[in-house]
């Protein structure tokens, strides 16, 4: 892939021609758009910017109906809580919550940005879970009024083999990472398997080793291995400290 399809200046040319309107009156004619959506074509991606304070999605590009069989004017918040994979659901109430949490912060700070990367499997145009990585970049604004605007690309990379069923993540405000991802982006994030993610889930709320097996269909021997390698994996002295740190990073 050229560098040319890897950079998202394209995204900022397109805030800063747009935002004047509050990105009501976009021109598809717009040689700027038509390089856009080409971009879209070509790294199999759409995207959408919406108002934070209201809520409102205000634009969204064409390929929605090619990527996940939705006209763009139709696409609204809720269609990804109806087709994300159950496994990722509370991956994806936790991202929604942190990003409209630090939305409600740089609107009252009146200045500042976040970035927000991720992945998710979701139906697509054929109806079966296929991978796409979800690039959420919110930014504070005063043109054409006080809100926080945000821009979300979605990309389809099931080209990307996540091992043991991991799973990207980044929280931040490092924008030298919102471009067309690498492998060496999508290694950023839990280390953890689902399973394993599963198994933490259910520390955090108490439940004893011996309980954990049993809702899994586990051994206690299993579980206990389970449990010595995600401290492993996460350097933490103990499972306090982890919960800690992954509530901190908005994973749990």
């Amino acid at each position: 892939m050229t560098s040319e399809l890897n950079s998202y200046d394209l995204f900022f040319e397109f805030i800063e021609t747009y935002m004047p309107s509050g990105f009501k009156e976009i021109d598809e004619r717009d040689p700027l758009m038509l390089q856009l959506e080409e971009m879209m074509e070509n790294n199999d991606q759409f995207f959408y910017i919406a108002d934070l304070m209201q809520l409102k999605i205000l634009y969204t590009s064409k390929r929605t109906n090619k990527m996940i069989g939705v006209p763009p004017e139709e696409l609204d918040f809720s269609y990804f809580m109806e087709s994300t994979h159950p496994d990722d659901i509370h991956r994806l109430n936790i991202a929604r919550a942190r990003v409209v949490k630090k939305a409600q912060e740089v609107f009252i700070a009146e200045e500042g940005m976040a970035f927000l990367s991720t992945n998710m499997r979701i139906l697509d145009a054929y109806g079966k879970y296929s991978n796409f990585l979800l690039q959420n970049y919110l930014f504070y604004s005063t043109i054409p009024r006080k809100t926080v605007f945000y821009v979300k690309v979605h990309t389809n990379i099931k080209w990307n083999k996540f091992n043991k069923r991991s799973f990207h993540y980044y929280f931040g405000s490092d924008l030298s990472l919102f471009r067309y991802p690498n492998k060496a982006i999508l290694k950023i994030g839990t280390v953890f398997s689902h399973r394993e993610f599963e198994i933490i889930m259910m520390v955090e709320s108490g439940i004893s080793t011996e309980e954990i097996a049993r809702k899994l269909f586990l051994s206690i021997y299993t579980v206990e291995t389970h449990r010595r390698n995600i401290l492993l994996k996460s350097k933490c002295p103990n499972f306090h400290s982890l919960i800690l740190d992954l509530k901190e990073r908005g994973l749990l």
